[in-house]
């Protein structure tokens, strides 16, 4: 099944700093949620009325563009991002991506505001979101197997958060939502809730289309090199949004991939978790690496055997190989996947707690670095 993209942009549906005074004390402020100084752009969304304490609790994950701290805001965890001054730009692009109209939904971080902090003479810009405790989809895939209900529960409400942002709603009713490309999809961009519904995070890249208005940045080769699509590793893009949206949909292909390589659904063991060319390039790729496997080799990452013997990861196999192909526009639409997967769970036989298979897992006492992360 493919999908077409019209004239619009439509697609059609054919079938369906410094932190070391932190870790040793726990940090007061007044957290005052107003629109920072000298910043384009609207009030937030959401904005919490007058000042409250916000208490910096715990250091959870580092990444290319800051910091990400469990916090407590009155009787709420939230999540705070912390990038330093030098990457005002992702800080103020996140926070503009954010503010359009439109951007609340359950499948897309919920956003609560912005600050300006002054850190030991440093200044720090600070973003402050919901707080989900299971963490990213990479997290999550580590240290735990999933069903083929919940391989279909999180990959459908992912595909649904990101269908969500690539749609353009002239008629939404609090104003005209615009198309919004993400550009970093990749599965430490999936954050999952506690009943394991995921939702799209980090907009530090993500680019909107507003008629009549340039869409900012379009600089073609960003992202994470691992889950860069074919065109941009050749810096061969076409700079309009359709052509946008499909490199998004590449890498959900191999997000969809990452599920189904610890499904349980399959007569096979499941092996631990890698993350997409993991095997042919390792944990750190160049740019160079990935061109080789991905542009000149047109390697993909392994459809198992026995995924094929089942019937729902049969054709998400499908659906993985339409996500990726080599060619932008026969990809689908992240509307197209959503539908896909929401049959693939009606025709698929739900697999009882006696069929689960052998988990093969590696205990090791080293510790290894950071994956890599744009958070």
């Amino acid at each position: 099944m493919a999908v077409s993209w019209n004239s619009g942009g439509q697609a059609e549906r054919l079938g369906g700093v410094q932190l070391a005074g932190f870790l040793s004390q726990l940090c007061f402020c007044e957290f005052r949620l107003r629109p920072p100084s000298g910043d384009p752009g609207p009030s937030p969304p959401s904005p919490v009325v007058g000042q409250k304490p916000l208490q910096l609790i715990e250091l959870k994950a580092r990444g290319r563009f800051g910091c990400v701290w469990k916090a407590q805001l009155l009787s709420e965890y939230v999540a705070v991002k912390i990038f330093p001054i030098q990457d005002k730009l992702s800080w103020q692009n996140e926070y503009e991506i954010y503010s359009v109209c439109g951007m609340k939904h359950d499948n897309v971080l919920h956003f609560i505001g912005v600050e300006k902090r002054n850190n030991n003479l440093d200044l720090e810009l600070w973003l402050i979101t919901a707080y989900h405790d299971k963490g990213s989809l990479t997290d999550y895939l580590k240290a735990n197997v999933v069903s083929w209900n919940e391989l279909c529960h999180i990959a459908q409400t992912a595909a649904r958060g990101l269908a969500y942002l690539h749609e353009d709603i002239p008629g939404h009713k609090d104003g005209h939502k615009p198309s919004i490309a993400h550009r970093d999809i990749k599965s430490k961009n999936v954050l999952l809730k506690n009943n394991l519904t995921a939702c799209i995070a980090d907009f530090g890249l993500a680019l909107k289309f507003e008629a009549g208005k340039s869409a900012g940045d379009t600089h073609g080769q960003v992202g994470t090199r691992r889950y860069m699509a074919p065109e941009v590793l050749e810096g061969a893009i076409n700079f309009q949004r359709d052509s946008f949206l499909r490199i998004d949909m590449y890498a959900f292909g191999l997000v969809l991939w990452e599920l189904a390589s610890r499904c349980t659904a399959a007569d096979g063991p499941v092996d631990e978790y890698m993350l997409p060319f993991e095997e042919e390039v390792g944990q750190h790729p160049s740019l160079e690496d990935m061109q080789e496997v991905v542009v000149h080799k047109k390697l993909r990452p392994c459809l198992r055997d026995c995924w094929q013997k089942h019937t729902g990861l049969a054709m998400l196999c499908e659906t993985i190989e339409d996500c990726w192909d080599h060619e932008a526009e026969a990809r689908l639409s992240a509307g197209c996947v959503e539908e896909r997967i929401s049959q693939m769970q009606r025709q698929a036989p739900i697999i009882g707690p006696e069929e689960i298979v052998t988990v093969v897992t590696m205990v090791t006492n080293v510790d290894l670095p950071p994956k890599e992360s744009s958070l």
